[in-house]
């Protein structure tokens, strides 16, 4: 293990984030609040997982996917929007039953067969915005899509290896997106009709913060942005400048969101994935599910209107 690594580990023992779910993902991602369920959806995309906890009764449920189901949220009149491997999919979730219900609604890469699709999210206009990656990250396949609420979709960016954290301003008129392996996340303004313009470098991350991955956005509009081999997310503020920074005991941060009542509290997933043994050894809760109680409120998920 490097020096940076230990420091980094060190210093996350203090953190006070806590571990709620000990599920030794390997890729852990896309988590998601559903305030009529009370409840975190997230999702384990190499091991094919769909997982849910209740955050009133701590009932956990898992469910297997047989395609690589790898973000989700809800739709307005029940279920939920996803996006599997090869494109998008409208989600039927049982509270009794082993079996999720999937209805597959086109494939936008037919062509790109080493591609997959990766982070999504809806915005407040009720529009999911997911994007696709290299599946061997090595080449910049990647692109951004729209889906609009008539289950139509619309090409937006491309030139990515990876995708990650479509996330929204509180007004909703600007879009951040993310080139992960660049270490850049980018803005957008966006239009209501959901036209985007002005691409622009909104940070610009160095090496020793690893890989942005996953993010959210909170009441004052800034960015939770987690860091994957970077131990922690940090809060950067709508003008850019970093102005927080939650330590986690594990280096693999992936993807995080605001849940409860009053959106008070931050639910975290981690990943195993790229880590030695060694490694694992010393950060035995990597995979698992995090929660952390920040002094600021989140914004309310969007909901698909298709």
């Amino acid at each position: 293990m490097s020096n940076i690594d230990t420091a980094a580990r060190t210093a996350a023992e203090k953190s006070p984030v806590h571990c709620v779910w000990d599920a030794k993902a390997t890729l852990g991602e896309g988590p998601c609040w559903v305030a009529r369920e009370q409840a975190i959806y997230w999702v384990d995309i190499k091991q094919h997982q769909l997982h849910r906890l209740c955050t009133v009764t701590d009932q956990r449920r898992s469910w297997h996917i047989p395609d690589q189901l790898t973000a989700l949220a809800p739709r307005r009149n029940g279920g939920f929007i996803g996006t599997l491997r090869d494109g998008f999919a409208l989600l039927e979730i049982p509270q009794l039953g082993d079996r999720v219900h999937i209805k597959k609604l086109g494939t936008p890469e037919q062509e790109a067969a080493g591609n997959r699709f990766n982070d999504g999210k809806v915005d407040a206009k009720g529009r999911f915005w997911a994007g696709s990656m290299d599946d061997d990250e090595a080449k910049p396949t990647g692109s951004l899509y729209r889906l609009d609420g008539d289950c139509s979709w619309q090409h937006i960016d491309d030139n990515y290896i990876i995708t990650n954290g479509p996330t929204f301003s509180p007004d909703g008129h600007t879009l951040y997106h993310t080139d992960t392996l660049a270490r850049t996340i980018y803005a957008f303004d966006v239009t209501s009709d959901g036209r985007v313009g002005n691409k622009r470098v909104f940070f610009q991350f160095d090496e020793s913060s690893g890989f942005p991955d996953g993010m959210t956005v909170d009441e004052e509009g800034c960015l939770w942005v987690c860091h994957f081999f970077g131990w922690g997310i940090t809060r950067i503020s709508p003008k850019g400048n970093i102005v927080g920074r939650l330590e986690l005991p594990v280096s693999n941060v992936t993807s995080c969101t605001f849940a409860g009542d009053r959106l008070e509290t931050l639910y975290i997933t981690t990943a195993r994935k790229g880590l030695t043994e060694e490694q694992l050894l010393a950060q035995p809760l990597a995979g698992g599910l995090f929660r952390y109680e920040p002094k600021v409120r989140g914004l309310a998920a969007g909901i698909f209107s298709g």
